[in-house]
This record gives C-alpha cells, structure tokens and sequence, in this order.
C-alpha cells in the first residue's frame, strides 16, 4: 500500500519546483487550487493532505478517517483547525525560516518606497520636470534618511530577527515590543505601547491568534508618531483597516505599507481598494514568494514529509 496525498493550491506556489514533492513514495495529486466545497471530495481516502492557504476545521477533519498528516506549505498555521487535528492524531507539520530574507527584503522595499520616492521621481522625470530644471537635480520629493530611525519591530522570530539585521545594516536602532498583554519584560524588549511610541517605523511579524485580531487597531495608532511608517507583512487581521484608513486621512500615520489584507484576495469594494491613499502602499501578499525562497518552502516541505514517511511506514500495523 501507497500513502494516497493531495496538495489542495499547488498553484499558490507558482512554478516553484515540485520535483522533491514528487520524488516521495507517494500517489501524490496536485490541484492548482480547491474551492471550500471541493475539499472533502479531493481529500477523501488521502492520508496526507498538502495545503498551503485551504482552510481545514473541525468539521472537515471529522470526516477524513483516513487523514493521517497535514502538511502546511507556509509558516502560519491559522487556517488549520489544530485541536481537531490532534484530537483524530493526525500530525500537522507548517515551514518556517525558508522565507526569512525575502520577507525582510520586502519590508526595506516597501520601506524606502516611501523614503526614498523612486517612484515619484520617475514620473516627475517622465513629466518632463527634471529636463525643465535650472539645477542638475530635482528636488520635487523629500527623501528620508533610515540612519538612527527605530524599528519597532512586533514579533521576534525568524522573520522579525531577518528584519532586524537589515535594519541595523541601513544604522537604524532597532527596539523588540512585548506582547501587549505581558506583565513582565523579556531581557531585550519593551512594553508593547513604549516600543509603539518609539517607533520611526513599525513592522509586523508575529502569528495570527485567537488573541491579537486587530493587534494595531484605533488606540495602537494613536500611540504612534504621526510621522511613523507602518508596515505589515504578517497577516491582514493584525490591523483594523478601517482604523488605518482613518489614521492616514487625518494625517495621524505617516504612511503604511501592507501586503497582506483581512481576505484575500480582497474583494473589489474592500475600504482600502476603493478609498486608496497616496501614503497607503499595497502588495499583493508577495512578501515570502521570491522564487529561492518558494523552492526552499517545497524542499523542506517534503524533507519533513519524507522523514515522517521513514516513521510511519505505509504497510505498518499502528
């Protein structure tokens, strides 16, 4: 007998390469993606289930006997009904550090988007602006200098440790908050609303929770310097979009940048796809999907995979 999987997006890696996925003893089937009431059907008699973003709760779980392993394509978990999973005994394995220099460089791409206007300057160039010029430079956007700024930074794995490193490269100081609900202070860390008050720039990293929806919400950005950057590349629902919104037309929030939204993809008539700002930076959940590091998420994907398979074998007795 032949362990039976499925990997529910397979598309929600681009062309990464799935040759170690393919190389495991394994039926393997690959979907390009699943829609909710696909999943029961294509996971049926699998006893591996390969998903990146397709969400699996209790319900579903309940209903797949055969589900022995979830492998999750991506560092969060939040999509995962994990007491469930443990409940029918069946393994869930997520990646992480395979994403830890793009998403770090995304958050300085994102950054210097804004301090350094590349993008202001070309269309200035293209207007006609620089040629029109008295001087030999144009001066039309102001840049800002990253040097002894801090970086606040929420979240202190990996991905927030990558960030960290690039920040003290670009002489910025770099300040690590505490949980907001802490009653004492790791060694290194400041209270959540200290560490917010200090910040030139703010950067999100830390997991979804039942606990920390809208983690940045009204009163988190009233703690912020009205000319801090905000950026998030951990999940939309760390923020309270509406909030942000209205923190960016007062003129409280110096701008932000966002790659990850509540729903994704958003829906056209999402408050921040309708009411854009000229501050408000969005991508489209791009941060970790360099093709190195999208290639190292499958490697290690089918790494762990591979070790469990050497564990459990498929004709053993268990």
């Amino acid at each position: 007998m032949t362990y039976k999987a499925a990997f529910l997006d397979a598309g929600s890696v681009g062309d990464a390469d799935l040759t170690p996925l393919q190389q495991l003893n394994l039926q393997l089937q690959l979907y390009p993606f699943t829609r909710p009431e696909q999943i029961l059907a294509r996971l049926q008699g699998c006893h591996i289930a390969l998903v990146n973003k397709v969400p699996l709760d209790a319900s579903t779980i309940q209903q797949l006997p055969e589900l022995r392993y979830i492998a999750v394509t991506a560092t969060g978990t939040n999509n995962i009904d994990l007491n469930a999973a443990k409940a029918a005994g069946i393994k869930v394995q997520n990646v992480s550090a395979y994403a830890s220099a793009s998403v770090a460089q995304h958050v300085f791409a994102m950054l210097l988007h804004f301090t350094n206007q590349c993008h202001s300057f070309d269309q200035s160039i293209r207007q006609g602006h620089w040629s029109n010029s008295p001087h030999f430079c144009l001066l039309a956007h102001p840049m800002q200098e990253l040097a002894d700024q801090t970086m606040t930074i929420v979240g202190y794995g990996a991905l927030g440790q990558a960030t960290a490193r690039l920040a003290h490269a670009f002489g910025m100081t770099v300040c690590i908050a505490e949980r907001p609900e802490a009653t004492r202070c790791r060694p290194g860390r400041l209270p959540f609303a200290q560490a917010l008050a200090q910040a030139d720039v703010l950067s999100l990293h830390c997991p979804l929770t039942e606990d920390n929806q809208h983690l940045i919400g009204a009163e988190q950005l009233a703690l912020l310097k009205p000319t801090a950057i905000l950026i998030n590349t951990a999940r939309g629902e760390l923020v309270d979009s509406h909030a942000l919104l209205q923190a960016l037309q007062q003129n409280q929030l110096g701008a932000a940048a966002l790659d990850v939204l509540e729903q994704e993809p958003p829906p056209l008539q999402h408050r921040l796809l309708q009411q854009p700002h000229p501050r408000l930076l969005l991508t489209p959940h791009v941060a970790w999907a360099s093709l190195a590091a999208r290639n190292r998420l499958i490697a290690y994907t089918a790494r762990q995979l591979n070790s469990w398979l050497q564990q459990h074998p498929a004709d053993s007795k268990e």
